[in-house]
C-alpha cells in the first residue's frame, strides 16, 4: 500500500490530467503481473490476505502457496491457502473480476480509467486504449460498473437538506426511461431508475434511501406528496412557474438544482461516452456516474482505492450480464 500512496502522491504534485501520459506511466509502474497483483493485495487486503471463503485474516492460518521443489505440477501465481476452511484462493475471488482471464495489469489500467474518467468512457474507447478487443472491454467496463453500484441498504440514509428530482433518458422516437437522483446538498447522491413516475416508485425510493429527519426538496410533481408527508418538511419549487430557487423566511433554500447540476454531468456522460444506453444497462452507468460524483473531492488514485473497497462480494458472468434487466 506505501508503494501506491507514494505512486499516487507523485501524480497529484505533478499535477497531470487523467489521460495517455498517466496510463503510460501506470503501465510502466505497474505492467507486469507480479507488481498488479501484489497493487490489487495491498488495495483489497491492507493489513493482509483474508479468505473470502470464511474471512479468517489469521496470518499464521493463512499462507502463500508455491511450487514444490521437483514437483511437475504447477501453482498458479498469488494462490493462498486458508487453513481455517481449507479452501484456496486469490485476491479476484469473490469480486468482480473473478474467473477473468485477462492479465491484472490491463484490468488495472481499465479500473483506472473508468474511476478517473469524469464522463465515462466507452468500452470501443477502452478497448483501443489496453489492447483487448470490443467484447472483452464491453464485459469490463460492465463489471466495473457493477463493483461501483453501492449497496443501498447497508449504506447511511441521507440526511440534512437532500434535493429529490427526476429525469428522462433514451431517444425521442421511444419511451424514455425514468430516473431519480436523491442528493444530499454537499453531501453523497443516490439513483434510482424506476420504471415510472408514481407516488409508489418514488416513495420506495425516498423510504430507502433518505431519512426522515432530512429536508426534502422536490419539484411540484404531486407524487412526493402523499410519501413525504411524514417527513421533518418538504419545500417545493414549482419549475412550470419559472421558480428553480426559493429564499425562505428562516434563511433557507428551497431548490432542486445541485440534483440538476448532477443530471447535466450524467446526460453528459450518457450522450458523450455511450451515445445510447439501453434500459437493461442503465441502472449500472447512473451508478457509475454516481460513485465518482460521491468521490469529486478524491484524487484519482484515491478513488480506486475507494473502488477497491466495494467489490467485496460482487460476482458478474457473462450471461448475467447479457440478460440484465432493469431493477425498478
Amino acid at each position: 500500500m506505501s508503494e501506491w500512496v507514494g505512486y499516487v502522491a507523485r501524480m497529484k504534485t505533478a499535477k497531470l490530467e487523467a489521460g495517455a501520459l498517466i496510463l503510460k506511466q501506470l503501465a510502466a509502474a505497474y505492467g507486469d503481473e507480479e507488481k498488479a497483483r501484489a497493487l490489487l493485495e495491498s488495495l483489497r487486503w491492507p493489513t493482509g490476505p483474508v479468505c473470502p471463503h470464511c474471512k479468517n485474516s489469521g496470518a499464521k492460518q493463512i499462507s502463500k502457496l508455491a511450487a514444490q521443489t521437483g514437483s511437475k505440477s504447477g501453482v498458479r501465481p498469488g494462490v493462498y491457502f486458508c487453513g481455517a476452511c481449507r479452501q484456496q484462493f486469490t485476491v479476484t475471488v469473490g469480486t468482480v473480476l473473478e474467473r477473468s482471464h485477462v492479465p491484472l495489469s490491463k484490468w488495472l489500467m481499465a479500473l483506472f480509467l473508468l474511476c478517473s474518467s469524469k464522463k465515462s468512457l466507452s468500452a470501443n474507447q477502452v478497448h483501443r486504449m489496453i489492447g483487448v478487443t470490443y467484447k472483452t472491454a464491453w464485459f469490463m467496463c460492465h463489471r466495473i460498473r457493477f463493483g461501483m453500484t453501492p449497496n443501498h441498504w447497508a449504506e447511511p440514509k441521507l440526511k440534512g437538506t437532500v434535493e429529490v428530482a427526476e429525469t428522462f433518458v433514451g431517444p425521442k422516437a421511444k419511451p424514455k426511461t425514468p430516473v431519480v437522483a436523491l442528493i444530499e446538498r454537499l453531501g453523497l447522491v443516490r439513483v434510482k431508475v424506476v420504471a415510472s413516475v408514481t407516488q409508489q416508485n418514488l416513495g420506495a425510493a425516498l423510504a430507502e434511501c433518505v431519512s426522515q429527519d432530512a429536508v426534502v426538496n422536490t419539484d411540484a410533481h404531486p407524487g412526493y406528496k402523499n410519501p413525504l408527508k411524514h417527513s421533518k418538511a418538504h419545500q417545493t419549487v414549482n419549475h412550470s412557474r419559472g421558480e428553480y430557487q426559493r429564499q425562505n423566511p428562516d434563511g433557507s433554500r428551497a431548490s432542486t438544482n445541485t440534483a440538476e447540476s448532477f443530471f447535466s454531468l450524467f446526460k453528459r456522460g450518457v450522450i458523450g461516452a455511450g451515445h445510447h444506453v439501453s434500459r437493461e444497462h442503465l441502472a449500472k452507468y447512473a451508478n457509475e456516474l454516481a460513485f465518482r460524483w460521491n468521490t469529486r473531492h478524491d484524487h484519482d488514485g484515491i478513488r480506486l482505492e475507494r473502488f477497491m473497497g466495494r467489490i467485496e462480494g460482487k460476482r458478474l458472468t457473462y450471461r448475467h450480464v447479457s440478460q440484465t434487466l432493469c431493477v425498478c
